[in-house]
């Protein structure tokens, strides 16, 4: 790591940006929590791996050895924060009449395509809630054993107000046990608990639940909080650098979270809290239940009433990358197609900086560029500042190139590593057509044979067989796009 930079970043926790210092340099130990995996993945939990993605690649170039551990729940979430409703794989399990882990493996394998799609790096482990239920009732066990749990017919329930007496139940969110307590309904139906705020470590399970494992206190199934701090600790350690995920678990799962590692090990789990803001559409809150919502799919062929048309997933991180991840960030059609032509803009100069003709002085003073990209990193990771420098960078490439500024050789090189560094290494940028490749070489060779004769078609000015082959393509499951550099496709 270069010992000149120094990052600081805004942690939750303290509610102010701190001095990063990591538990055991040159390691640094990063829990994001993953998706829940019942569902396609939506564009809230794509913004929140986005912008982990973003971090986790700028530490990696720090050169921090950093172990990111990203979960998958495939188990013990039910419809209620509060132990409430019924199990959302069982229900969906039975609709479709599969097993539920049918469901899972369904929806994994989609979250792994939209990551790749979006040019994410893998995490170094992705642990399951399934895969770790022996770790997660040994941890529920020593919960007991300390005094801050309780059973009662068959379930577990951690005690917040015994935790209470003795800890702030509410560091993460800034709130008081009371005020907690007046927004929190009755129990209705779960008066087995002794509070209202209460939450379950183990569930037992009735005779028609599908997924159940044998415990000390008969067949159930871990609560949904326990998993995370069972799995952050066995990966990294009771007390650990980082944990993140979207400020929507900041009140209720990463509060039991604290809660459950203080009451096992005496010790606070992440010495940062990082969370990600909401994603809006057109100002409004994105919601299914206000129909603004879209999956990735429905975002890059535009297969949704709210867009206009399909954009490029390189385009779309591209926009994500223009807010902080601490920012709401608002989706529009002009916005989106905004950040189209700025990253084509930006790809192009990319393309142009290859071909420049050096001078024996410069007109702009490029190590200056380059410490402003890191300083804008380093300043809790502030994505638009840094997009902002890399403009600069554009300006004066497309300047140098129309003859009107000069570089020399040395800030020629200097110019070239600051901008392939923060665009592909930082930003994980790259163009589409790097990106739409699937691995699988017969269908990579068949496509390109496909939009040969297609491009063909478009040259003749046979429009009817052009749209046709675009319209047989996406009925098979694969979407094309034309742009200034050719036509782009991805699998649905």
């Amino acid at each position: 790591m270069n010992i000149k930079q120094e990052l600081s970043l805004y942690n939750t926790l303290t509610r102010k940006k701190e001095k990063f210092e990591p538990l055991s340099p040159p390691f640094v130990g990063l829990y994001v929590c993953g998706p829940t995996v019942y569902s396609d993945v939506h564009l809230g939990n794509c913004r929140t791996f986005i912008s982990f993605d973003l971090i986790y690649r700028y530490l990696l170039h720090l050169g921090y050895k950093v172990r990111y551990v990203r979960n998958i729940t495939d188990a013990g979430h039910l419809e209620g924060d509060r132990d409430e409703g019924d199990d959302k794989f069982a229900k969906k399990a039975r609709l479709e009449q599969v097993e539920p882990m049918e469901i899972v493996q369904r929806y994994t394998l989609g979250f792994h395509e939209v990551m790749r799609a979006f040019n994410t790096l893998p995490p170094s482990i992705e642990p399951t809630a399934t895969g770790h239920i022996c770790e997660q009732i040994e941890m529920t066990k020593k919960i007991i054993e300390n005094g801050y749990a309780y059973e009662v017919n068959g379930s577990v329930y951690f005690d917040v107000e015994k935790y209470t007496r003795e800890h702030n139940y509410g560091e993460l969110t800034n709130r008081k046990l009371e005020d907690l307590l007046e927004n929190t309904r009755e129990l209705g139906g779960q008066d087995e608990k002794k509070g209202r705020l209460d939450f379950a470590l183990w569930i037992k399970a009735k005779p028609e639940h599908l997924m159940r494992w044998p415990s000390p206190w008969g067949w159930g199934f871990p609560g949904w909080h326990i998993e995370c701090s069972a799995m952050s600790t066995k990966y990294l350690g009771e007390t650990f650098d980082l944990h993140g995920g979207g400020m929507d678990l900041q009140a209720t799962h990463h509060t039991n979270e604290i809660a459950q590692s203080r009451a096992c090990s005496h010790q606070a789990p992440a010495k940062y809290w990082l969370h990600t803001n909401m994603l809006t559409v057109n100002g409004v809150r994105m919601s299914k239940s206000a129909g603004n919502g879209f999956l990735p799919e429905e975002l890059f062929t535009g297969n949704h009433p709210l867009l206009e048309k399909g954009y490029a997933p390189m385009s779309v991180r591209f926009f994500m990358m223009q807010t902080h991840y601490r920012s709401t960030l608002d989706f529009s059609n002009e916005a989106l197609q905004a950040a189209e032509k700025g990253f084509a803009k930006l790809m192009n100069a990319v393309k142009t900086m290859t071909q420049l003709k050096t001078s024996s002085s410069s007109t702009s003073n490029i190590q200056a560029l380059t410490d402003q990209c890191y300083a804008a990193m380093n300043d809790d990771f502030n994505s638009p500042v840094l997009v902002a420098h890399l403009f600069e960078a554009v300006r004066i490439i497309n300047s140098v190139n129309d003859g009107k500024e000069s570089i020399t050789t040395e800030d020629l090189k200097l110019l070239q590593q600051t901008v392939n560094t923060f665009v592909f290494e930082v930003m994980g940028l790259k163009s589409e057509q790097e990106n739409q490749g699937t691995g699988n070489k017969a269908l990579d060779t068949v496509m390109s044979l496909i939009l040969a004769q297609r491009d063909e078609a478009k040259k003749r000015k046979d429009f009817a067989v052009s749209d046709q082959i675009r319209d047989l393509l996406l009925a098979g499951g694969i979407s094309i796009k034309d742009t200034k550099e050719g036509t782009v496709w991805q699998l649905n």
